[in-house]
């Protein structure tokens, strides 16, 4: 039944005449949820206006219809046919009956039953170990997956039998009802969407058309992979129904920390304890790197989390050419009291004496019993 409304559409839409098509769509969008008859069960009025806002958003979302309105008026603009309610002016909002009748697509739209359907993606999570992640690895995955059944040949019909269209569809799948004033499709309870019964299902699938195998697959990590890092195995998802194209497998990585190194992007970051002496005289000393040992000058005066880099030691480089840098990071051992000998507390008492700083009793002591040391100061 045609709206009976004579309102100005866009009075009805509560927008302007310059408003433009998201504008339109976006008040037409808020007016549809708020007044859909399933929102409103037995209200005359909701209906109405749900029918109204429907008309005036079939006519302003169309360019050439919103031009013959603006200049003639609502008969030169057509509206809905004589023949009523226009289903398609949802097109655009497959969100808003998929939530109120669980259709889950757009409405009005056929959908193809009885075809090939292509098989699922499959996600597998695998743990690496940091060396694994900066040289590359190989792993071998075991993988659960649905592949054809091999005795139905995916038909999921017992071997000498063939399924049999659905007699409640006729082989579509859906079956429809009136709601409200339109016309809604729902899947088919008795085939449950496929348009298709099976009377002697396949023993060994039990006409599913798919059992559930193991597969082992060789995967192929490259150097300079990180945590988050997918790896996609064309083909080696799911198999998919009555000859659907086969899914992909993405494995997707997370390294494992490393007791001794830090990675930052292609960096790699070690921390090596010097002492005071070390940081005070200068010294050379041995880090270990991912690629072998290497020797690192530190000049005299270094300060606690100064940083020094190895170029080229650290992670090869994603999908570029070389390595990042092995960086250095110093820290200052300052040992407790009870970690020095007699020899080493009467030492570093010479030097605060040599810095100023008046000796302690048994610093004087100490000074005393090792006055050899300082002979010729």
């Amino acid at each position: 039944m045609p709206s009976s409304s004579t309102r100005d559409y866009y009075e009805i839409l509560g927008v302007g005449r310059d408003a433009s098509a998201d504008r339109i769509k976006s008040a037409y969008r808020k007016l549809a949820l708020k007044y859909h008859p399933d929102r409103n069960p037995g209200d005359r009025e909701a209906e109405e206006r749900f029918k109204e806002a429907a008309e005036a958003y079939a006519v302003l979302s169309d360019e050439g219809k919103r031009a013959r309105y603006d200049r003639f008026g609502r008969e030169a603009a057509g509206g809905f046919p004589p023949e009523g309610f226009d289903p398609t002016v949802f097109g655009d909002f497959s969100d808003i009956l998929g939530d109120l009748f669980g259709l889950g697509g757009s409405f009005g739209a056929r959908a193809r039953r009885g075809g090939p359907e292509p098989g699922a993606d499959l996600r597998y999570d695998l743990s690496i170990a940091f060396e694994e992640a900066a040289f590359g690895a190989t792993r071998k995955l075991e993988i659960p997956r649905l592949e054809t059944c091999a005795s139905c040949s995916g038909s999921g019909a017992a071997p000498g039998s063939q399924p049999a269209t659905c007699r409640t569809c006729g082989g579509r799948g859906q079956i429809r009802f009136a709601q409200g004033f339109f016309t809604v499709a729902r899947t088919c309870p008795q085939c449950r969407g496929e348009g298709r019964t099976i009377s002697d299902p396949c023993p060994a699938c039990h006409g599913e058309g798919r059992v559930e195998q193991r597969r082992t697959l060789e995967v192929r990590i490259p150097a300079g992979v990180d945590t988050g890092a997918r790896l996609r195995l064309t083909g080696e998802g799911e198999h998919g129904r009555r000859g659907g194209r086969t899914g992909d497998l993405y494995v997707v990585l997370e390294v494992e920390a490393h007791q001794r190194y830090h990675r930052e992007g292609a960096h790699v970051l070690t921390v090596e304890e010097i002492g005071y002496a070390q940081a005070a005289l200068g010294a050379e000393i041995e880090v270990e790197t991912l690629h072998g040992k290497e020797k690192v000058a530190i000049p005299g005066g270094t300060r606690p989390g100064q940083q020094f880099k190895l170029k080229g030691q650290g992670i090869a480089r994603l999908g570029a050419s070389g390595k990042g840098d092995h960086v250095v990071e110093v820290a200052v051992r300052i040992p407790k009291p009870s970690e020095l000998s007699d020899e080493q507390r009467a030492l570093l008492a010479r030097l605060g004496q040599l810095e100023g700083r008046a000796p302690s009793k048994s610093e004087k002591k100490l000074l005393a019993r090792f006055k050899d040391l300082f002979a010729g100061d």
